[in-house]
């Protein structure tokens, strides 16, 4: 278990859905909490709302200077999760180049930005608790989902890289890799989700990830199994099975 009373902790995508849920579980856990998202009314409103004290930092993630200048206003945190992300659920067919792009800048080149201008720090003084959020698509590549699946891909791969880097280190990497949570995201799909999640079951198994001594987790458990075991599929097989 960690100690989280009087830890300040850097929310990116606390407005709503799952990073909301969050922010109210860490908040009742004792942590200060500076809550970012592009939407400066919902944060204010998920501010007012919390138990505990907490600040509001809207950020762009797409933006380079707006991520640098909220992180100069915040100064000395003693950890960061990244849940911000865009989704529009499309593949080959029905490719649209903006969304494609966004969910590459915000989803993945996002999360590089983030940790641009909140890990030198951590690494300097040697201490700071990192979690990056994944997603159960980013095991192997699935139809009708290029760019979500790319960008998810690559923010686990950074996160395995980090955590190859700081394994014995002060500093503490984690990854989650969700299913299917309700959220307006999710609300985009026209297909069947199962083991859909609320998000404050998804909260809670997130925070309890945060609790521990482990690098990943990738829940529900059993959903999880289906796309970590197809890794170790043949590539004829795989795409008999999944395209």
């Amino acid at each position: 278990m960690r100690e989280w009373a009087g830890k300040r902790y850097w929310l990116v995508g606390a407005s709503e859905g799952l990073g909301e849920a969050l922010a109210h579980r860490l908040s009742a856990s004792g942590v200060r909490l500076i809550l970012s998202a592009r939407s400066r009314d919902k944060l204010e409103a998920l501010s007012a709302a919390l138990p505990g004290p907490s600040e509001v930092q809207p950020v762009d993630l797409a933006d380079a200077d707006s991520l640098a200048r909220a992180a100069e206003a915040i100064g000395d945190i003693d950890g960061v999760v990244q849940m911000a992300g865009v989704y529009w659920p499309f593949g080959a067919q029905g490719w649209n180049a903006e969304q494609a792009n966004m969910m590459a800048d915000v989803n993945f080149t996002g999360a590089m930005r983030l940790m641009g201008v909140v890990l030198p720090r951590f690494i300097e003084r040697d201490r700071g608790h990192i979690v990056l959020t994944g997603s159960l698509s980013g095991f192997r590549g699935l139809p009708a989902a290029a760019p979500y699946t790319a960008s998810k891909a690559g923010v686990m791969t950074l996160a395995e890289s980090l955590h190859a880097d700081t394994r014995k280190t002060g500093v503490d990497v984690q990854l989650v890799n969700p299913g299917f949570i309700k959220t307006r995201l999710t609300d985009k799909n026209d297909f069947a989700m199962p083991f859909i999640m609320d998000p404050d079951k998804a909260a809670r198994v997130y925070f309890e990830h945060m609790n521990s001594n482990a690098f990943k987790t990738s829940f529900p458990t059993l959903f999880s199994l289906v796309f970590r075991g197809s890794q170790f599929l043949p590539d004829w097989l795989y795409y008999r099975l999944f395209a």
